[in-house]
């Protein structure tokens, strides 16, 4: 067998959708599982919709995703031009093509293909057999001159020796079209493979743009990790087998293959998403998590003044990074490690008064510090255990109280952490101010 080749073909008329991203990424893993090529191809002939702006948004979220292309606009190949506004010479080379061989005529201005009336029948890959007879001519160049989608998806199909088409189950309808357009053109089908679609999360009918988490620029602003989205993708009408859901990228290329493609339609799952953002979050790397968590605190503007020191910000980061689900939520997470006029939750505070002597508790906790070991979490854990075990209380007794007067919340990250990362200095005077106005 040739080698693969398959194709994205994206038109830049709007913001890049889920289901788009989801075509792009099971034509590059194939790719990629195969040894073949993958093309992206333009498709902007629609001049009164396009936008450069789009475009450039399809480009740099292929790219925040990882699915680099092989062939294409900015890479180039011996297909090219990879964009269909630059490749009009190419159309009316196959149009008087199918002009000679007696396939079209003109009606209206517009120019028509004769269809052959016969059944079109393809294995699909996915679909299994499917038959359908196109029953009327069908227009291929508008009467302004413009040639017709069906006309040069199947042109550039041929021209760019496209083996596999790997789309949307919405296109099904229209490969009849297309398959009358390669036999009049003398060309081979390709394979075709019609992917389902995405359902949108809460009731009937396929995913749109307008839907909530439709689109890929929601999830770079909102600092998703891309390698979490990507999996996420992939368990989006394929299955690995096995129940298995997070697999890094080069075990996702050995297992993908058309068979593992189901036939029914996925629901997209707004909260399995989040979920595996999430894992992947606990899992990274502390230097790939810092890096990404401060590129994210940047393109916020978390930081008005003055950028913080690095080497602390990277404690907070990594002393966070294992209670937050997100990047998203890191800002409304780190505020009082960056300042001290964070609020003080009024319910947590009536929790914590309710019981015991949390003053008393504070104030033993303070008198311990100066001999205290703040660079080691073990250390600390160890002062505050003694310290219950000489007072007969709880080790709950000091903490509760003491990370209310640290952060004015009941909830946080690891209590011997927050100790460490703040300092004893800043740690003795958050307890005594908050002893002094409570």
């Amino acid at each position: 067998m040739s080698q693969v080749r398959v194709r994205f073909a994206p038109s830049p008329t709007g913001f890049f959708h889920i289901g788009s991203a989801r075509t792009a990424l099971f034509n590059w893993l194939y790719a990629r599982h195969t040894g073949g090529v993958f093309i992206l191809r333009v498709e902007d002939t629609d001049h009164s919709r396009n936008s450069e702006e789009f475009l450039n948004v399809i480009y740099g979220s292929l790219k925040w995703l990882g699915l680099n292309w092989d062939e294409g606009p900015g890479i180039g190949g011996e297909y090219g031009p990879y964009r269909q506004s630059e490749r009009s010479a190419i159309y009316k080379e196959y149009l008087e093509r199918l002009k000679a061989s007696g396939r079209t005529y003109e009606k209206d201005g517009a120019t028509l293909f004769r269809i052959s009336g016969e059944p079109q029948v393809i294995e699909d890959a996915i679909r299994g057999r499917v038959e359908r007879t196109e029953e009327k001519d069908f227009v291929i160049v508008r009467s302004d001159g413009n040639p017709v989608f069906h006309f040069v998806n199947v042109v550039d199909d041929i021209a760019m020796k496209v083996t596999h088409v790997i789309r949307g189950e919405d296109h099904l309808s229209n490969t009849s079209k297309h398959t009358e357009l390669f036999k009049a053109l003398g060309a081979p089908l390709p394979i075709y493979a019609h992917i389902p679609l995405i359902l949108k999360q809460n009731g009937p009918g396929k995913m749109s743009k307008r839907d909530q988490g439709a689109l890929i620029e929601e999830y770079q602003k909102r600092g998703f990790i891309p390698e979490a989205l990507v999996n996420f993708l992939c368990l989006l009408g394929w299955s690995p087998k096995e129940d298995r859901e997070k697999l890094p990228m080069d075990e996702i290329i050995r297992l993908f293959d058309l068979p593992g493609i189901n036939q029914s339609n996925a629901r997209f799952d707004e909260k399995k998403l989040a979920h595996m953002n999430g894992v992947y979050l606990h899992e990274m790397a502390p230097d790939a998590c810092f890096a990404f968590a401060k590129n994210y605190l940047q393109s916020k503007n978390v930081f008005t003044g003055a950028a913080p020191d690095g080497a602390y910000l990277r404690e907070v980061v990594l002393l966070c990074q294992p209670k937050i689900r997100s990047f998203e939520d890191l800002p409304g997470f780190i505020g009082y490690f960056f300042g001290e006029d964070f609020a003080i939750d009024p319910k947590a505070k009536e929790k914590v008064f309710s019981k015991g002597d949390p003053k008393a508790r504070m104030r033993e906790l303070v008198a311990a510090f100066p001999g205290a070991d703040f660079s080691s979490d073990p250390a600390l854990e160890a002062l505050v255990q003694a310290l219950a075990a000489q007072h007969a209380v709880g080790t709950g007794d000091y903490i509760h109280p003491t990370r209310l007067a640290l952060s004015g919340s009941a909830v946080g990250p690891s209590f011997y952490g927050l100790l460490r990362v703040l300092g004893r200095e800043r740690v003795t005077a958050r307890i005594e101010r908050f002893l002094a106005t409570a």
